[in-house]
């Protein structure tokens, strides 16, 4: 899957043109992007969830994806999407690299999980993010996404922030 965005969200005057392609969660540059999330993570909070932790197999189709945005031949992004149940999907590894960031890419990175969970006949979509990720909790908020009670097990309400957005006949 290869796409082409109009990023509506960018800063007028300067637009990228990102490709959005799936890949596996080990391909190289999915472990790159994800270690870079970390790393961001460590920097803010001082602790992270090692991304080597999650098992490949929640983003293999046709119940997972995984994408990776690139500008020109250059990696910049990517995010993936896994069902936790029947109607119920979650969002991944959404990350931006910081000379890419407002442009639109994380929306549209985030426009395709969404409609891949819609076509799986998930029904909500839920994610988590880091409280002091104010681009983030933007993105997710512009979108759609309402803050919902931790579906994660053990989190801390002061670090972490669990949304949620239901997907239907309006969603992307």
């Amino acid at each position: 899957m290869t796409s082409m965005p109009t990023a509506s969200d960018a800063p007028a005057g300067i637009r990228l043109a990102p490709s959005v392609t799936a890949a596996p969660y080990d391909h190289p540059d999915a472990r790159r992007l994800t270690q870079a999330l970390r790393a961001e993570q460590l920097g803010l909070y001082g602790f992270a969830d090692d991304p080597d932790t999650t098992p490949e197999a929640d983003f293999d189709p046709p119940h997972g994806l995984f994408l990776i945005a690139h500008v020109g031949e250059e990696a910049v992004g990517c995010g993936g999407v896994r069902l936790l149940d029947e109607h119920t999907a979650e969002i991944k590894r959404m990350y931006v690299s910081g000379e890419a960031r407002g442009h639109g890419i994380g929306r549209y990175l985030l426009e395709h999980l969404e409609r891949h969970a819609a076509s799986r006949s998930a029904t909500r979509i839920v994610l988590e993010t880091g409280r002091r990720n104010t681009a983030a909790l933007t993105l997710y908020h512009r979108t759609g996404y309402l803050s919902c009670p931790s579906y994660v097990a053990g989190r801390d309400h002061r670090v972490n922030r669990a949304m949620t957005k239901p997907l239907g006949s309006s969603s992307p």
